[in-house]
């Protein structure tokens, strides 16, 4: 029996980092250290509870998705945390089956990103630098 499709998560933000890397006596030993990759949506459950303050219910009605498994998403986001902290591990915030709430773009100038809840109208600069070098920001699959 085939396994279930994964249904698309829907993410609001998109993180305003990359990742996060450890530093110290300990981080600077030989051999390549191991990355630890948080999913979008890993973040996102992240974003909704601990930053936001929302419950698993209400965040899971916001992802659009049930709430054993917003519990599962929110479980392997925080164990991958503890490893990356405890063990010294690099972070990376990147993949996932994820779709964006609206279009949302990044500033090649200022490195922005902003978003485009509007979809009728035309965008044609940077809100923050004026910058017209901006190009989609397309959703993981």
């Amino acid at each position: 029996m085939a396994p279930r499709r994964k249904r698309m998560r829907r993410i609001f933000n998109i993180p305003t980092i990359k990742g996060f890397k450890p530093y110290g006596n300990s981080c600077s030993q030989k051999g390549k250290r191991e990355l630890i990759s948080l999913l979008y949506e890993e973040y996102e459950s992240l974003r909704l509870c601990d930053y936001e303050k929302l419950t698993h219910a209400q965040a899971c009605r916001l992802m659009q998705i049930s709430r054993p498994t917003f519990t599962r998403i929110y479980a392997s986001a925080r164990e991958k945390i503890a490893t990356a902290f405890v063990e010294g591990k690099q972070m990376i915030i990147e993949g996932g089956k994820v779709y964006f709430d609206s279009e949302w773009y990044r500033c090649s100038d200022c490195s922005c990103h902003f978003n485009h809840p509007d979809k009728e109208a035309f965008i044609e600069n940077c809100p923050l630098c004026h910058s017209t070098n901006f190009h989609k920001v397309e959703s993981e699959s």
